[in-house]
């Protein structure tokens, strides 16, 4: 049973780079911007493989699932190229935490990273984060795995541990992160975060408190909605006060004065309390960020036992996207010298709004199979979609969900939108391109075609 699966895996994968492949000669997907970083074949690996990525050899196995369309965005590196608008976006933030936040000596308080690579451990990404390890977000089907044990980072909180273990206590980590997602123009499954995090001793949180030698950072109480178990109240009321006060200086250096802000509570598995920030912008809220105050046990286990902090993490797409009215997220990605010409500007901080190209006619095809008894997720449909399509695929949406009164089987009917950012598409290429699809979904993903 195990072997043959796992020959059906590695045939999947074959063929899967050879339809891309096969697409790509016939000039049906130009991807915006593609400029492969690993080997065509080593799209997607064959068990008992290995595949080549950054300098680095890792072992395939049942887990590895990397298409040929994520790896070629693997070391593009959108937000060190200059004047690139996500460049523009890290920069304004570097530049607001260097001038706002210095140390005793007039040094920038806060050291940033923006080169690590994009592979982590597993244990980097979740572990590390105390992320449960039957949470979903480790599900296979939401992560791009290079094998059991290594993985493309599915955010930039990976970095946090290993950079509190080297003794740092104030740090902004940028760089790209890699998810399986759906296909719209808010979604990609490769973007950008910028992490920050910030650790305060008792003599510093303290320092400007009267009495406040008095007071301390820990207790051993019960956890309640606002703090933590290991926390006092005056410690974490603190950290938050400091936390909500430097992302309000960071979005109205942004946005400029006058900016509307919100605290919506949430929760994510590495701080508490959590927030996400929302900010009314054009007469419209948008949640923009997620931060809180870190989790002790983290803080604890990477050697700051002795210290309290917050962390918080936002999207660069998401403000761009937002500052400067960017409508697709695929255009992070272009080539076009028409788009890029419009981010060169002498002052990062000038306020420009993208001017849009010409919208070029969508060609829209329908795609409609039976779904097999198990192993089927929307985001293997999707990743198959965008491996194929490039960045002529737009959008994908779900239509119709049907199940048959008798046999009790499944039918999924999705409509995809086909839209060139550059030219506009013949039906005829588009054509070759969807045909690939269907033939594709119908040999790894083992649906019945309905077409």
């Amino acid at each position: 049973m195990v072997c043959s699966t796992l020959r059906r895996v590695a045939h999947m994968r074959v063929y899967l780079v050879r339809t891309a492949s096969s697409v790509s000669r016939g000039h049906c997907h130009s991807a915006l911007g593609s400029r492969p970083a690993a080997s065509e074949s080593a799209g997607q690996g064959v068990p008992g493989s290995v595949m080549e990525l950054l300098g680095q050899s890792y072992p395939q196995d049942d887990y590895s699932n990397l298409s040929r369309k994520v790896l070629s965005r693997v070391g593009r590196n959108l937000h060190n190229q200059q004047h690139h608008p996500l460049w523009l976006i890290k920069e304004r933030v570097k530049e607001h935490f260097y001038k706002q936040y210095v140390g005793r000596f007039r040094t920038p308080l806060f050291s940033v990273y923006d080169d690590f690579s994009p592979v982590v451990t597993t244990w980097q990404n979740f572990d590390s984060l105390l992320i449960p390890a039957d949470h979903p977000s480790r599900k296979k089907g939401d992560n791009y795995y290079l094998n059991r044990t290594h993985m493309l980072r599915g955010h930039t909180s990976a970095h946090q541990w290993d950079l509190l273990h080297a003794g740092l206590d104030a740090f902004l980590v940028v760089g790209d992160v890699y998810r399986r997602d759906q296909i719209d123009s808010q979604h990609y499954p490769v973007f950008h975060q910028l992490e920050a995090v910030r650790l305060f001793s008792k003599h510093q949180l303290f320092a400007g408190v009267k009495d406040g030698e008095s007071l301390q950072l820990f207790e051993q109480s019960s956890r309640s909605a606002h703090k933590q178990e290991t926390h006092t109240m005056e410690a974490v009321k603190l950290v938050e006060f400091d936390l909500k006060q430097t992302l309000t200086r960071l979005m109205t250096h942004l946005f400029g004065d006058g900016l509307d802000i919100r605290w919506v509570d949430c929760y994510f598995p590495f701080t508490h309390p959590s927030f996400e920030m929302e900010i009314n912008f054009h007469g419209e809220w948008l949640e923009v960020l997620g931060c809180g105050v870190m989790e002790q046990q983290l803080v604890n286990s990477a050697g700051a036992q002795d210290r309290i902090g917050w962390a918080f993490g936002l999207g660069l797409e998401r403000l761009a996207m937002i500052l400067y009215d960017i409508p697709d997220i695929r255009l992070f990605w272009s080539e076009d010298e028409r788009f890029l010409k419009q981010f060169r500007l002498s002052d990062i901080n000038q306020k420009v709004k993208f001017q849009p190209l010409s919208k070029y006619p969508a060609v829209i095809n329908d795609i409609s199979f039976w779904l097999p008894s198990e192993n089927y997720t929307e985001n293997d449909f999707y990743d198959l979609v965008r491996t194929i399509g490039g960045d002529l695929v737009e959008k994908v949406d779900l239509i119709d969900k049907f199940e048959h009164p008798k046999t009790r089987k499944t039918s999924h009917c999705y409509r995809i939108t086909y839209r060139h950012m550059e030219r506009t598409l013949s039906q005829k290429e588009v054509r070759r391109v969807h045909q690939a699809v269907q033939e594709a979904a119908v040999q790894l993903l083992a649906v019945e075609g309905r077409f």
